[in-house]
């Protein structure tokens, strides 16, 4: 009778095990693990898809977690301060990296990094890459072509524009507009423009995006560090510029101007899908808005963008305002094993069929890195629209720079400025005035 010796067969078995996952160590322990805090709750349950997706196609584990709906902070404080800190986490800006610098590794040789197309949108500090935006939105002025068309047709415009093509600066676009709004009738539209949106909470289209543009140009004409103290105080040098739109906007409306504090940001994408106007200011998010109103008039292949002009100097080559509040970080203080974990992981998700699958068709991410097809695109008219500017060699995007905003106080309180600008109860001066106060106020604030 042959004797079974259990103990050998059992250390042989522990030997195949091991050896079947060398790659990562040989138990549970000592495999390396990518741990992702997420910031968006609506994407949970699509990025723990993806990492089971990634797991199974690697062997690398990534354990995905989400921070509740505007906890996401306290939520990364809490988690670095344990041995589960995420490896890969976000910041939302330079504001971010400012709170997070000292767990942000330089990112400027991962993949990722050297494919993104505008290596101006990463988040910089000293020579070092801290943060890569992994999607990005647009906004600016949507217009409808059908509409447009039909006013270069009429006997009656006073313009020689034939095309929306040739509008390239506020000269132009206010030239433009002023003759639609007198053509009003023949277009069968109730103003130009869609209602401005001044009711509380619903501002932010002017108090933040708007106001990014002269934003933008007051420091890169300083050549202003966003990530360092000269962001504290603004002269808001190009005030003048900025009430050049808006009151173009204002004043070739679907309604009064001293009535837009009751108008919402729903009541302004009504109007234009059901084509009581020809333009609306907002971003990309807004085709669903459109498409989803009952009764829609506007065909997606009619939805286009103009960028926002406002009488700036060389604004002839500028884009769409183009940004994120989202861009990855990495965590310095993980071990160089899990970081390079981490940097395979997103560039794995931004560069294989598998990953750009679920960034396009269940994240529905326009991503700005050069592995994504001029067609790899959410099926969307604005996203399109987007990715056309982006990719535009004759203009250049601004970027978000609102993401330096001091507070949500200081924009609240900036947005119930213009509101009285808009009924006549304040001048534009006194405008600038409490925006240049505000601003340095919040600012010294968060000090």
């Amino acid at each position: 009778m042959r004797i079974i010796n259990k103990k050998r067969i059992f250390m042989s078995a522990a030997a195949i095990v091991c050896a079947m996952t060398i790659f990562t160590g040989c138990g549970e322990s000592d495999r390396v693990t990518v741990r992702y805090l997420n910031f968006k709750p609506e994407s949970a349950e699509i990025y723990k898809e993806l990492a089971k997706s990634y797991e199974e196609e690697t062997g690398v584990r990534v354990i995905v977690e989400t921070a509740a709906n505007n906890q996401y902070e306290s939520t990364l404080a809490a988690k670095m301060a344990t041995d589960e800190a995420p490896t890969l986490f976000q910041i939302n800006g330079p504001r971010g990296y400012a709170n997070w610098k000292d767990y942000c590794a330089d990112l400027s040789d991962t993949k990722l990094y050297k494919s993104l197309t505008d290596k101006s949108l990463a988040v910089e500090s000293d020579g070092k890459v801290c943060g890569i935006p992994y999607v990005v939105e647009g906004y600016g002025i949507i217009y409808n072509k059908a509409l447009t068309d039909k006013y270069f047709s009429l006997p009656s415009k006073a313009t020689d524009f034939t095309s929306m093509d040739e509008i390239d600066s506020y000269e132009k676009l206010k030239a433009l507009v002023e003759d639609m709004q007198k053509n009003a009738s023949e277009l069968g539209i109730d103003g130009v423009f869609a209602s401005t949106s001044l009711k509380a909470g619903e501002d932010w289209r002017w108090q933040t995006h708007l106001a990014n543009i002269p934003i933008y140009y007051e420091f890169e004409n300083n050549g202003t560090d966003l990530s360092s103290d000269e962001t504290k105080r603004i002269s808001f040098e190009y005030s003048e510029e900025f009430f050049n739109i808006f009151d173009l906007y204002l004043n070739n409306s679907t309604v009064d101007r001293k009535t837009v504090g009751t108008k919402t940001v729903t009541d302004s994408m009504a109007e234009f899908a059901l084509e009581k106007c020809v333009m609306v200011q907002n971003g990309n998010w807004a085709w669903g808005q459109i498409s989803g109103v009952d009764g829609n008039k506007v065909k997606a292949e009619n939805v286009k963008y103009l960028p926002i002009y406002m009488g700036i100097d060389g604004e002839e080559t500028q884009g769409l305002c183009v940004g994120t509040e989202n861009f990855y970080a990495i965590n310095s203080q993980a071990s160089a094993e899990e970081q390079q974990a981490a940097a395979d992981f997103i560039y794995w998700l931004y560069s294989s069929d598998k990953g750009k699958d679920y960034v396009i068709n269940k994240l529905g991410f326009i991503a700005p890195f050069d592995t994504f097809g001029e067609n790899e695109v959410p099926d969307d008219p604005l996203a399109k629209e987007v990715m056309r500017w982006m990719n535009s060699k004759n203009a250049s995007s601004i970027p978000w720079n609102f993401t330096v905003f001091p507070s949500a106080a200081f924009k609240e309180s900036f947005g119930a400025s213009l509101l009285k600008y808009a009924q006549g109860t304040k001048s534009r001066d006194e405008v600038k005035a409490d925006f240049v106060s505000g601003w340095e106020k919040e600012s010294a604030a968060l000090e």
